[in-house]
């Protein structure tokens, strides 16, 4: 399918494979992104009804951890 593993090998691996380290770097930083979403009760679970405060909800989570004001 023209796909590229990203995820680096075991150390114990026989046969070692290549993988892009920077395209690792951002796949972690995407992946902690969500994360720190589903921290966020709301948005987890899914608790605005219509989609346009869902995302407002995503929003004002991802400006607040951008802006570093929560952990």
């Amino acid at each position: 399918m023209g796909m590229e593993v990203v995820i680096p090998p075991k150390k114990n691996r026989i046969e070692q494979r290549d993988y892009d380290k920077d395209l690792y770097k951002n796949r972690h930083l995407v992946e902690n992104t969500f994360l720190m979403l589903k921290q966020w009760r709301g948005i987890a679970t899914r608790y605005d009804k219509n989609t346009d405060s869902f995302l407002a909800a995503v929003c004002i989570s991802s400006i607040l951890r951008w802006t570093k004001l929560i952990a």
